[in-house]
């Protein structure tokens, strides 16, 4: 039988496929614009014969018909390994958990420790040789495949084929079904435009990137500022190797600066796990040689990333305190992001040959009271800490960016306030003493 006709046995419509969910089973959906929207709507309009499925997914951008029918969860339990802005607000209405994960360990954690039942994403069109390409989610998404006790795929004539050098495909006698239909053109992602405090955060760090530097940029709009404005300086053959491939990377091509010739680590390949971004993102990573998706578990592995040479990563956070804990994944109790990536990239960088990694934020916002707050606190209260104080290296603010690495406690605290936003260095500086970590 070839592979034509293998895909035409295992065809089915949506409806016929999410028969193989049964109650009590573990779905997954793996990850972004590979979230599968026919296999979700046709499994939610099940909910009334179904009682406590549990679906996992990561950074979907919606809507998720499974947890949107279900307000009381008796039928449709979703879970995330990472929010995005639509999965927080889910988070927010009680109608979303957070699984706590190092991205680096997602294939671990599916291979030794979950249950996967029903594995359903999108695909781009088969090729003739009976492959699909896992495209922006190869990530994650080859583990929870092998995982699988049922794959269904659901073919999404609109999703970009990516080469790879490992776990970028998935054979159709490896599938159980496939679904067919029409979808809407991609999402897109605008980043929130730069403000005047984005830019200076940035135009403190790019000093630092020398000629030649592999980056990593993560997610929001400050990587993307950094990214514009590498792509106005003078730095020449800039690298890829990051988690997420965004807008950014884009951007630094068309302008020359990322050829990726200097990279110690797949010299003329940027590499990456998952893709998201705007239409001209995905035409640049269609069948482009100079981009190359491999699994998490060997991208954000830090002995991977620290094998590039001058190897930057810039990553957000959502507050420091003064000890030097940075979290970035929630504000207080709630819950806003996750660790994805950060922890490995800050391993990794830090580890490389004149590596260096920085953790990026306003010293303070305002909220919707018209209140300003400090994001550099004297200490946390119930904050998630992303990246304990014992991995803090460079932290960047409007006001400057300061080494943390091998710093005590009352040099942590100095240095820290000297970046705080000047409306709270006194208070700052009475906490420290109060905590007796100021001289």
């Amino acid at each position: 039988m070839n592979v034509y006709e293998q895909y035409k046995q295992k065809l089915r419509t949506p409806e016929q496929a999410v028969q193989a969910v049964k109650s009590g089973d573990w779905v997954d959906y793996t990850t972004n614009i590979c979230f599968p929207p026919l296999l979700d709507a046709a499994l939610a309009a099940r909910r009334d014969e179904l009682l406590d499925v549990k679906i996992r997914g990561n950074l979907t951008f919606g809507p998720i018909q499974v947890a949107e029918c279900d307000p009381t969860r008796k039928h449709f339990i979703y879970n995330t390994w990472h929010c995005s802005g639509y999965e927080r607000a889910l988070a927010d209405k009680g109608l979303c958990n957070y699984i706590p994960m190092l991205f680096r360990n997602n294939s671990w954690y599916y291979e030794n420790f979950l249950t996967v039942n029903v594995a359903m994403m999108a695909v781009p069109p088969m090729d003739r040789h009976g492959y699909f390409n896992l495209s922006c989610a190869t990530g994650v998404a080859a583990a929870i495949l092998k995982k699988a006790d049922i794959v269904i795929l659901e073919v999404n004539e609109h999703l970009p084929r990516i080469q790879g050098l490992f776990g970028e495909c998935i054979h159709v006698s490896e599938v159980d079904m496939v679904v067919e239909g029409e979808h809407a053109p991609l999402p897109e992602f605008p980043v929130a435009p730069a403000t005047e405090e984005d830019r200076a955060i940035a135009a403190n760090l790019i000093p630092h990137i020398r000629d030649g530097a592999t980056v990593q940029l993560g997610i929001g709009a400050m990587p993307n500022v950094v990214g514009a404005m590498l792509a106005d300086s003078d730095v020449k053959d800039l690298g890829m190797h990051t988690e997420l491939c965004g807008d950014a990377y884009q951007l630094l091509y068309e302008a020359g600066k990322l050829t990726n010739k200097k990279k110690t680590l797949y010299p003329g390949k940027g590499l990456t796990g998952i893709v998201f971004g705007s239409k001209a993102l995905y035409d640049w990573v269609q069948d482009n040689p100079a981009v190359a998706v491999a699994p998490l578990s060997y991208v954000n592995d830090p002995a991977v990333i620290s094998q590039n040479r001058d190897m930057i990563s810039v990553n957000n956070c959502i507050a420091v305190d003064l000890y030097g804990q940075i979290s970035s994944e929630s504000a207080g109790l709630r819950h806003i992001s996750g660790t994805g990536g950060q922890l490995d990239y800050v391993t990794g960088a830090q580890a490389a040959p004149g590596g260096k990694a920085f953790i990026c934020m306003t010293s303070s916002f305002v909220d919707k009271k018209g209140v300003r707050h400090s994001r550099i606190l004297p200490h946390f209260g119930g904050d998630i800490i992303t990246t304990p104080r014992t991995q803090a290296f460079w932290v960047v603010t409007e006001n400057g960016a300061v080494n943390l690495a091998g710093a005590s406690t009352w040099e942590r605290a100095e240095r820290l306030i000297s970046i705080a936003h000047p409306e709270f260095r006194e208070e700052l500086e009475y906490a420290a003493k109060e905590q007796k970590i100021w001289l």
